[in-house]
């Protein structure tokens, strides 16, 4: 099972790196585009509901966001994102998130 978590959290952070953007502020902080999604299913979700509702359930049952801030990613569960933080190994330290246009 841990595997497969780690499995979906590489698939996350992959699809995030690739769509980032090269905007690079201070302190080496970049933004990330991507979708709010727990360690469990990446970007598989595998109950019904949708992706809101499936990340919330695996994050409730003890799943984690797949970002270092446990508590912003919450309001943005299963959406399209705009992370700004730094990237330190295979974790985004976040210092803000908004809604992707």
């Amino acid at each position: 099972m841990k595997k497969l978590a780690y499995l979906g959290f590489a698939i996350f952070l992959a699809s995030s790196l690739s769509l980032a953007s090269a905007k690079a502020g201070k302190g080496g902080q970049k933004t990330f585009t991507g979708e709010i999604s727990d360690k469990m299913c990446g970007l598989k979700h595998m109950m019904e509901g949708g992706a809101k509702d499936c990340t919330l359930k695996c994050v409730d049952g003890g799943s984690k966001f797949v970002l270092s801030d446990q508590t912003k990613p919450k309001d943005f569960a299963g959406q399209k994102v705009k992370v700004t933080g730094t990237l330190k190994g295979d974790t985004i330290e976040v210092s803000s998130i908004e809604a992707a246009e």
